[in-house]
Parts: structure tokens; C-alpha cells; sequence
């Protein structure tokens, strides 16, 4: 599913669409390069969960953890990793072992230390707006 986004608001639109979509333990992939929407995506899907504070990317953070209505939703920025085993290092595969939602920015940087998503989605610019395509991996 490719699908053209007008503007940021129509980026956290497609977000809060995911809200109503997504199973409570889901694992998505953002694709996209700097400035591409993945943290406005994420911010539409908080928005729609009923999360009002700030979301900001975890860049430096590597993840910011939500909690809204007793559900669990982690976002992470894999940008600044330098080497994968860096995940290891902060128990990154016991995020994945909860019931919750997990977003990650950058996927390619934890290859061999991620699992497969449920999720792909790929933003990308296209003259004032962006691009957005959703894949769904059935092996899961």
C-alpha cells in the first residue's frame, strides 16, 4: 500500500490510523531519511492512543517509552549506533519479549540483532509531501 501525505498533519493522520490497526504487541520498522516524518508517524499514533506530551525523537536516547491506557509503546532511533552489539548492551531484546508496540528508527543500524517486523513502513519526500508505504510480513 502506497499512499501520498499532503503535509505533517496528514503524516499524523496516518499515524492515528496505525493506532486503530495495530495488534498490542507489534514490532514496525520505520524507513525513511532525516526529516522524512517517522517521528510525526509515531507522534499521530501517540495522539491517537490519548498520549498529549511531548514526543520527540530518540535520537540521543536511543528509546523513549509511552504508557497510555496500561499499553506500552517504545520508540526508538537506531541513527547514532555505531555497532549493532550496542543493542545488546541496553537488553534491547527484552523490549520485544513485553506486550507492547515497539518503533524503530533506522532498523538497518541493529541488523542481526533485531527480530523480523510485523511492519515496514517507508516514508519518503515528494515535492511538499511525502510518500508512505506499509508492508505487512505474514511470517509472523
Amino acid at each position: 500500500m502506497k499512499i501520498y501525505l499532503e503535509d505533517t498533519e496528514a503524516t499524523e493522520q496516518f499515524g492515528a490510523k496505525l493506532w486503530a490497526e495495530l495488534p498490542s504487541k507489534c514490532l514496525v520498522f520505520l524507513h525513511g531519511d532525516l526529516g522524512a516524518g517517522k517521528t510525526t508517524l509515531v507522534r499521530g499514533f501517540l495522539r491517537a492512543a490519548g498520549y498529549s506530551g511531548a514526543v520527540k525523537s530518540p535520537t540521543y536516547t536511543l528509546v523513549e517509552e509511552y504508557t497510555v491506557n496500561e499499553r506500552k509503546i517504545f520508540h526508538f532511533d537506531l541513527y547514532r549506533v555505531v555497532d549493532p552489539e550496542e543493542l545488546e548492551l541496553i537488553g534491547i531484546r527484552d523490549y520485544f519479549e513485553q506486550d507492547c508496540i515497539c518503533f524503530i528508527e533506522w532498523p538497518d543500524m541493529g541488523k542481526g540483532f533485531l527480530p523480523e517486523p510485523d511492519r515496514v513502513v517507508t516514508l519518503s519526500t515528494e515535492g511538499s509531501g511525502r510518500s508512505v508505504e506499509m508492508r505487512i510480513i505474514l511470517n509472523n
